[in-house]
């Protein structure tokens, strides 16, 4: 029996809900954590994550008597 391993964001280091196996190849694939919110796009080969893109986190920041504003 093979055995599983879960997919830890490589920003926050919390786990995701993506689990492989040592033989699991994932080719730009959307990896997205439930803790700090952001979407990933990553490769795995041989357990071996290689991160190509982070989505970038917007920031949208209330004030009193101010219009809301964005930043990103």
């Amino acid at each position: 029996m093979l055995k599983k391993y879960w997919i830890k964001c490589p920003i926050c280091n919390g786990k995701t809900r993506v689990q492989v196996f040592h033989n699991t190849v994932l080719k730009d694939f959307p990896l997205f954590c439930p803790k700090c919110k952001l979407t990933h796009i990553i490769d795995v080969e041989k357990l071996e994550i290689v991160i190509k893109n982070t989505e970038k986190q917007t920031f949208i920041i209330y004030k009193k008597g101010y219009k809301n504003e964005t930043f990103t």
